[in-house]
């Protein structure tokens, strides 16, 4: 082989080598999204974290705000998660601090300090590689530089969502071949069917690329307006909140109806229904809540600032009004056309029943926002757990076509449901999936949780 033939050859190889340094290079998550410290937090990552903005529509200044985290078992292997919270209106970073994210927060014994973190073993990020992703524009850290961007609804939420995606899996096509499954809770049962929906089409329409859906979970979800109104009275019975003769009054004069109340005698008894359950926390049963005849009991420092005021003046809601509020990711009813905003139902002057301080707190600090890339609070506002700038839309109508048409299409759903969620009640989840006349294959059974019946 000649001298001129081997320089050749070598160029060619160096010239290849090069090319697959690039092809690495680009085939890989983007550095400046690594999330490297957060303060309030001592030691190292079990894997990394990425935060940013992905923006979907360039001229509108339109950008959307996710955290990502991988996989502490097999991220390239393991699936990937979207978690969307509801509202709709209400941040994803709701289920990252408070629910199945990689800390725990502890709240700072001086005051002015950052809430101390510590390693969650339960967080999903054991096993799955999971994003939050705060959605629609105009929700948490997602912004838009037009305010008619701020004009939404469900369509267009998915629509936006899927966008999102599509650039998102760009962004780190490393996970491009993992199993893809959509989530969320309450509201999130409009969002996660109707952007899974989105997600098949577009994947059957041959867009690019093409993202390995497998299915999609859903958590005390919105479905229908009919099965969710009709389940609030049946659930308030069997939990023990109305008596026995209360229950059969109301079905009786509401002929089983709750969704329409229609009638005098039908609207009498349901507002007893309202009278003996206006005091309970709609979100959870068991818990408190933030009420201004019993303020004294409890330590009003641990009270977030946001209510201490609605505490003092809070009238009475009946229970159909308080489900549409915003303290939480819920909602149901839900009714066809616009849902009423976060401003709008405070104006009603009835106090949510959560604390919100350690998130509002947290996502708030100049030196966390920096380090999670968001924009500063100059810039955008406040991190707010539920956004008033939104004017929402419901505008998908009901969720079962979805559920229908997704599950007979191959793709795998899981319904669950929390026993003491009085705002979408397992009730209304258990009518609305037997209706779809599935033949059931395991029968009721206990669930067992480290050796224990768990429900």
């Amino acid at each position: 082989m000649s001298i001129i033939t081997m320089v050749w050859l070598m160029k060619v190889f160096v010239f290849v080598t090069l090319l697959s340094l690039v092809f690495v290079i680009t085939e890989s998550a983007p550095e400046s999204a690594l999330i490297t410290k957060l303060p309030g937090f001592e030691g190292t990552f079990p894997s990394k974290h990425y935060s940013g903005y992905v923006t979907i529509d360039k001229e509108h200044g339109k950008n959307l705000w996710y955290y990502f985290i991988e996989s502490e078992k097999n991220p390239s292997k393991d699936p990937v998660v979207l978690w969307l919270n509801g509202g709709p209106g209400c941040s994803s970073m709701d289920g990252f601090v408070y629910e199945h994210g990689p800390f725990n927060f502890e709240l700072p014994k001086k005051n002015n300090s950052l809430p101390l973190l510590h390693l969650n073993p339960y967080s999903w990020s054991k096993v799955s590689n999971i994003i939050y992703l705060d959605s629609p524009v105009g929700v948490g850290f997602s912004y838009s530089n037009n305010k008619s961007d701020y004009i939404t609804g469900d369509i267009k939420t998915a629509v936006d969502s899927h966008a999102f995606l599509l650039k998102w899996f760009q962004m780190f096509p490393e996970f491009q071949s993992n199993p893809f499954f959509i989530s969320g809770e309450s509201y999130a049962g409009v969002y996660v069917p109707t952007l899974a929906s989105e997600v098949v089409i577009g994947n059957k329409n041959g867009v690019k690329p093409a993202l390995n859906f497998k299915g999609y979970l859903v958590g005390n979800g919105v479905a229908d307006p009919k099965f969710d109104g009709n389940a609030f009275v049946p659930f308030a019975h069997g939990m023990g909140l109305i008596s026995d003769e209360l229950f059969e009054n109301v079905t009786k004069a509401c002929k089983g109806n709750f969704y329409e109340i229609e009638g005098l005698e039908c609207e009498e008894q349901y507002t007893k229904v309202n009278d003996d359950t206006n005091q309970l926390n709609i979100y959870n049963i068991l818990e408190p809540c933030y009420h201004g005849t019993s303020l004294s009991a409890f330590d009003i420092r641990s009270l977030p600032s946001s209510l201490l005021q609605l505490g003092k003046t809070e009238k009475r809601l009946p229970i159909r009004k308080r489900m549409f509020g915003r303290a939480w990711p819920v909602r149901a009813p839900v009714h066809p056309g616009i849902v009423p905003s976060w401003s709008q139902l405070l104006a009603d002057v009835t106090v949510p029943c959560i604390d919100d301080r350690v998130a509002t707190a947290w996502l708030n600090d100049p030196e966390i926002r920096k380090a999670i890339h968001t924009k500063e609070e100059s810039e955008i506002g406040r991190w707010e757990l539920c956004s008033g700038k939104l004017s929402f839309y419901h505008d998908a109508g009901s969720m079962i076509d979805f559920h229908r048409n997704l599950t007979l299409s191959g793709y795998r759903a899981l319904i669950y449901s929390g026993d003491h969620d009085m705002c979408v009640p397992f009730t209304g989840s258990e009518a609305w999936t037997k209706s779809l006349g599935y033949k059931v294959i395991d029968e009721w059974r206990a669930w067992i949780s480290n050796d224990q019946v768990a429900g």
